[in-house]
């Protein structure tokens, strides 16, 4: 959840720690920190709330001067948002200074043991706890800062990256990693640290990507040192080459990364179908599936595994599917997954879902997964990433960087994928009709055009729209069929950036309880298109219309009778049920976009949430 981020060469560390810490907020913006070092000590600086806020509170950036310093921008666990809990946390003795993403879920046991040896802590946090943990046994076995680190985190239970420096070293960092992401940013006498690379993609694109259970020691003018935590096994490192354009993760003309995410959406969508459907002859090509027909033709059930929104996506996946191969498909929360005894067969193929490849509940569940001897098949976004390393086989989305923390493209690239995937497999397993499988290969060709088509709808209609509704205390979605996780994914996006409550319901179960929340200042987004149950979706219509419900219909080109009955309608290209979602789900995060920012909101950073969930 949590950004990290460090320097060690003989550039200035200040401006890359506060640039780089700019572009890591979008893992947490509760408080920040930095320390710089030099021969003479180090400073300190922490504050609640964003980086702009530590900003002001260092007078004299010019005269911060050290070439080695780490920082951190904190999504709180252990403690409330303030100065004191914010990062770096100092050891007792103010010698070791240490910054953490993670959960330390022993802390509180090593806490009663540091106290009963006379450590005293200023903070709430797992991290003091840490950095105290690892002085105690340096100074208790006269030991190497590296092997104070090692030793001690073979103690610890939790999800970490660390970077600890030393005061009366500070030419040296040492930084490990078990559980949350950390990157090594690599030049010829410097050494760049970060949650993910983007922060050092102004110095360096050769990257490596620590293991868990890995630990590195960096020090000036020397090689990188890279060892098992658990065996100080000395290891070789493997750097890669970053891929990566530097205007991905800049705004360019739009006010936010999620609107400048959303209007990407034809681009991502026909990047993740590049190299993978033929123009030509309707051939679809998915590596990971081509290496592994067998296994998929014969599997007996699939279990897709994911969060959030991906979870939404994977409820669409579910319906694709098991439509298109006929193979049984259940789809689960991570959390959920791991925290019960799953019956997993080594027949089955189990799909695990993630944007970032870093989400702590999914990975989880790809090594419970794993253990049970299932198939494991990863779609992830972030190459290189801990998801992307550990599954059997897998696919990437091809979205690119996604900075805004309410997902968008991510989405519409993980559906685009599922398509492929249900496509591809029920050709081989022969449960679709040459037929109808020419007929959706052809249409998903069209897809990013038809999803620009919809981004061009009137925008002063929703603009319009969210005026009306942007007071409102409640919002209800109802879809049917395969647009029942699009109205989910409508609240959710509704929830996440404007602080609207919000509920998505299947159009049918409104009838079963939520009728009762209906009158005339409740607005219900109700996505009506004309090849899902249609005429059950006007009697819904009907229903909430005879209570005074205020309707929003999401409907197709051409549709007269749900635009007859609806008091707002929002138009949507004509296309196959199947594919439906990757275009209707367009107007939901756009409502959301403009009725956040009616109210104000940071969109980009909504309170509470961070973009990649490394902690449960």
């Amino acid at each position: 959840m949590c950004g990290i981020i460090g320097y060690l060469g003989y550039r200035e560390a200040y401006p890359i720690l506060i640039n780089g810490l700019k572009k890591l907020e979008y893992r947490g913006y509760d408080s920040s920190g930095i320390a710089i070092f030099c021969k003479n000590g180090y400073r300190l600086y922490k504050s609640k709330g964003k980086v702009n806020e530590l900003k002001k509170k260092i007078f004299s950036p010019h005269k911060i001067k050290g070439t080695t310093g780490i920082g951190h921008t904190r999504w709180a666990t252990h403690g409330i948002p303030d100065d004191v809990n914010a990062h770096p946390h100092v050891s007792n003795s103010n010698e070791l200074i240490l910054i953490h993403n993670g959960i330390i879920e022993n802390y509180h046991a090593i806490k009663i043991i540091l106290l009963k040896n006379g450590f005293t802590f200023k903070s709430k946090t797992d991290t003091e706890v840490l950095v105290n943990l690892i002085e105690y046994i340096q100074k208790k076995n006269k030991l190497s800062l590296e092997e104070a680190v090692r030793i001690s985190l073979t103690e610890i239970v939790g999800a970490y990256s660390i970077a600890v420096v030393e005061k009366s070293h500070p030419e040296r960092i040492v930084i490990a990693k078990l559980g949350s992401p950390l990157a090594l940013g690599i030049n010829e006498r410097e050494f760049f640290i970060a949650s993910d690379p983007i922060p050092f993609l102004d110095y360096t694109k050769n990257v490596l990507y620590l293991k868990d259970g890995e630990m590195a020691i960096l020090s000036k003018n020397k090689e990188l040192d890279l060892r098992k935590i658990l065996d100080n096994h000395k290891l070789s490192p493997i750097i890669k080459e970053l891929q990566i354009n530097l205007k991905e993760i800049e705004k360019g003309e739009y006010k936010y990364f999620m609107l400048k995410e959303i209007y990407e959406q034809p681009r991502t969508i026909l990047d993740t179908l590049r190299g993978r459907l033929s123009i030509t002859d309707g051939f679809i090509c998915i590596n990971g599936i081509e290496f592994n027909k067998d296994i998929f033709v014969n599997a007996k059930c699939i279990t897709i595994v994911a969060c959030g929104t991906s979870w939404h996506a994977s409820l669409i996946g579910e319906y694709l599917l098991e439509e298109l191969t006929r193979i049984p498909v259940e789809v689960e929360y991570a959390s959920e997954f791991r925290y019960r005894n799953p019956i997993l067969e080594k027949e089955d193929i189990v799909i695990v879902i993630s944007q970032s490849g870093e989400t702590a509940d999914t990975l989880a569940a790809l090594n419970l997964a794993k253990k049970k001897g299932a198939f494991v098949f990863g779609i992830c976004n972030v190459v290189g990433s801990s998801i992307a390393r550990n599954v059997d086989a897998g696919a990437y989305t091809h979205a690119g960087p996604e900075i805004g923390v309410a997902s968008t493209k991510a989405f519409t690239a993980q559906i685009t994928v599922l398509v492929l995937l249900a496509l591809k497999i029920g050709k081989e397993r022969l449960s679709i009709t040459e037929s109808r499988y020419n007929s959706l290969c052809q249409e998903l060709r069209s897809i990013p055009e038809k999803v620009n088509k919809t981004l061009k709808i009137d925008e002063d209609s929703i603009k319009e729209i969210s005026k009306i509704y942007s007071n409102v205390n409640n919002f209800l979605y109802l879809g049917r069929g395969i647009n029942f996780p699009v109205a989910l994914e409508g609240a959710l996006k509704l929830k996440e950036i404007s602080y609207i409550h919000a509920e998505g319901y299947p159009a049918a179960e409104m009838k079963h309880g939520p009728i009762a929340l209906i009158d005339e200042n409740m607005p219900v987004v109700i996505i009506a298109t004309k090849k899902g149950c249609y005429e059950k979706i006007i009697g819904n219509i009907q229903e909430i219309k005879a209570r005074k419900g205020k309707i929003i219909a999401i409907v197709n080109e051409g549709d007269i009778q749900a635009s007859m009955l609806a008091d707002h309608v929002i138009k949507v290209p004509n296309i196959s049920e199947e594919l439906s979602p990757l275009v209707t789900v367009i107007p939901l995060q756009l409502l959301a976009y403009q009725i956040a920012f009616i109210r104000g909101e940071n969109i980009d950073q909504p309170r509470n949430l961070a973009k990649s969930v490394t902690v449960e």
